[in-house]
């Protein structure tokens, strides 16, 4: 979510957005009756989930997130709707804004992160987490408080820095969270998943704006994001670093996409699933109804994710084919 640069598009009238097509099972975009942001897959077995935010925005609103949704596939091509997992008020310290999240599971079950709008006692905005023994939900507020609020990142430049929270379990049990806007913080959290272990670190890798999304393979680990080089484009892309260990040092890889069609933001999610490697994606290329895609008007898509023999990901192609074809070879 960039607020600040944002703003001046309001008075932009949306771009003409693609229909949605009746295209074959697994293209681009994925869920066609309602907007959706902010992907987020949790592979369990042999089900894929996938956590998205829920896009209700009217008109020339930029935003307008109440609630989360989820969706589950066990073969990439047909999708069930589980409906919505949680509002943002369900967090009863929270005001608004059901931003991006993730689930992650561990000792049996769902952790869910998330950022929202804190009330007035700590302004801004704040990660909470929730807590359910099943994927689909229901979920609840597992601490009663935030788990990260704007006050805990002091040296960040604006009131919206702390969201867009990704989180990773390493091979030996340690629980790691990383988030931010233009500042891009990691910390390791407590076996009990509510509270923050030690200090809060920050990474901010080249260009980073927002989303967040840390994954391993092969002893690598990729730390990827939204990207925007101010200097040269307006629209976000998807770039990526990569380290040797959870605590860097990072290493910048690049672009890894280029922007979502008629969208000004992007968030990646990176999934393993059935020997296959996928990235999750938004653009704005939706028509639902008489509403265009827009920038409070998303749609999530996928894409095949490969990597080459030194373990970096090959740049992506954004398609409407989506994964309804064979990965590239």
């Amino acid at each position: 979510m960039l607020l600040a640069a944002l703003l001046p598009l309001l008075a932009v009238p949306a771009l003409a957005a693609e229909p949605a097509a009746n295209r074959a099972p697994g293209s681009n975009p994925l869920f066609r009756d309602k907007f959706t942001a902010d992907p987020a897959p949790l592979v369990v077995g042999d089900t894929l989930y996938l956590y998205v935010g829920h896009d209700q925005a009217q008109r020339d609103e930029m935003f307008n997130m109440r609630e989360w949704l989820v969706y589950s596939t066990t073969d990439m091509k047909r999708w069930t709707d589980h409906g919505p997992i949680m509002k943002a008020t369900d967090f009863k310290w929270a005001k608004a804004d059901a931003w991006a999240s993730q689930v992650t599971e561990k000792d049996g079950r769902f952790w869910f992160y998330t950022a929202v709008e804190h009330d007035d006692t700590h302004p801004g905005k704040a990660i909470g987490v929730a807590v359910s023994d099943s994927p689909t939900g229901p979920f609840v507020d597992a601490k009663g408080s935030a788990l990260v609020t704007n006050q805990m990142t002091p040296k960040g430049t604006h009131s919206w820095e702390d969201i867009d929270p990704t989180v990773f379990t390493d091979d030996d049990g340690s629980t790691w969270i990383a988030w931010g806007n233009r500042q891009a913080y990691i910390a390791r959290l407590k076996p009990n998943m509510i509270e923050i272990d030690g200090e809060i670190t920050e990474i901010t890798p080249p260009h980073f704006e927002e989303g967040p999304w840390l994954h391993k393979r092969d002893g690598i680990y990729y730390l990827t994001y939204a990207s925007l080089d101010r200097s040269k484009h307006r629209d976000e892309k998807v770039s990526y670093a990569t380290a040797p260990s959870i605590q860097g040092p990072w290493t910048y890889r690049g672009e890894l996409t280029g922007s979502g069609k008629y969208s000004f933001t992007i968030h990646p999610g990176i999934a393993q699933f059935r020997d296959q490697w996928y990235l999750f994606l938004h653009n704005a290329a939706l028509t639902v109804g008489d509403q265009n895609g827009s920038i409070g008007r998303r749609a999530v898509t996928v894409e095949h994710l490969e990597y080459d023999a030194d373990g970096l990901m090959k740049p992506v192609v954004q398609t409407d084919a989506g994964v309804s074809v064979p990965p590239p070879r």
